[in-house]
């Protein structure tokens, strides 16, 4: 393998395209950090490093996971969803792929860890719900039916407050309220990207939301989510010290309501459900995005 292929590799195993939602949120943090007069080139800068890579090792961890439980090997393989399928192909190791886990979740925590010694002993708290979520998602949390939950306060809401958090040395009602949609937002792109992997994941020993509810029900639970999200922002208007130019954010909302129609209406059809999964994703990371250019405005 050439290197130029084996980085191609490897970029489809850590699903690169993905790493976006991890730059957003933490942009979201600095900037509402910005806002309040607290910025730092530097730390700013190593807070987006250590949340890829801690984003880098949830996503190993996950796709090693699916490829022991075999999982992977039955997926409905999406641009969206499925798994990168590059161990089932031979392309990359089970052993590689949990060094580089293993070695992406060591050096995510270092930079918690400075962090930790120049800011506060508090940040350990994000720390710990993040570890365990990376860790234990899909071996452990997918299984209780609180993974999309658990995923969304730590690879959402919790990216949100601890870049805030380590950056100004505080936490107030507002940002706590301006990171609640960026939360909905993680826990519904995995909730949706679940469907299509419903069956496959019932077989490996998952138990999450879809499958208890069965798609039907889980496609108006999705449609609800989005609602809580948009319903959220606009509550924004009434808080003296959130900015009104986060309303920007609600610019998304014409293709949520398009992601959720085609949900509702494809739900159990796989090949229909794709553009809404598409649709999806353009809607969690603009909408994240959105969030952090109103603080920027503002």
């Amino acid at each position: 393998m050439t290197e130029n292929n084996r980085i191609k590799v490897w970029l489809s195993q850590i699903r690169a395209p993905f790493l976006i939602l991890a730059m957003v949120l933490v942009l979201i943090g600095i900037a509402a950090a910005l806002y309040e007069g607290h910025f730092h080139w530097g730390h700013s800068i190593l807070l987006i490093i250590g949340v890829i890579l801690a984003h880098v090792s949830v996503n190993l961890f996950n796709e090693l996971s699916d490829h022991h439980t075999g999982i992977d090997g039955n997926t409905i393989r999406t641009p969206f969803s499925g798994g990168s399928g590059m161990m089932q192909s031979g392309k990359t190791s089970a052993a590689a792929v949990s060094i580089v886990a293993y070695s992406t979740l060591m050096a995510a925590a270092a930079i918690g860890i400075y962090f930790c010694f120049i800011r506060s002993w508090w940040i350990l708290v994000f720390m710990i719900f993040g570890g365990i979520g990376i860790r234990f998602y899909t071996s452990r949390l997918a299984k209780w039916m609180i993974g999309e939950l658990f995923s969304g306060l730590t690879l959402g809401t919790f990216v949100v407050l601890g870049t805030f958090y380590a950056l100004t040395g505080k936490i107030g009602v507002e940002i706590i309220l301006v990171s609640i949609p960026p939360g909905i937002l993680t826990a519904l792109l995995l909730f949706l990207n679940e469907f299509p992997d419903a069956e496959a994941d019932k077989t490996g020993g998952r138990r999450h939301l879809v499958i208890y509810f069965g798609k039907k029900i889980s496609s108006r639970i999705y449609m609800a989510g989005l609602l809580m999200v948009y319903v959220t922002i606009i509550a924004y208007l009434f808080i003296d010290k959130i900015p009104d130019t986060l309303l920007i954010s609600l610019l998304t909302l014409p293709i949520a309501i398009k992601a959720s129609i085609t949900v509702v209406k494809n739900y159990d059809h796989h090949k229909r459900l794709v553009p809404a999964l598409g649709m999806n994703i353009l809607v969690v990371i603009l909408t994240d995005l959105l969030l952090a250019v109103g603080f920027f405005i503002a």
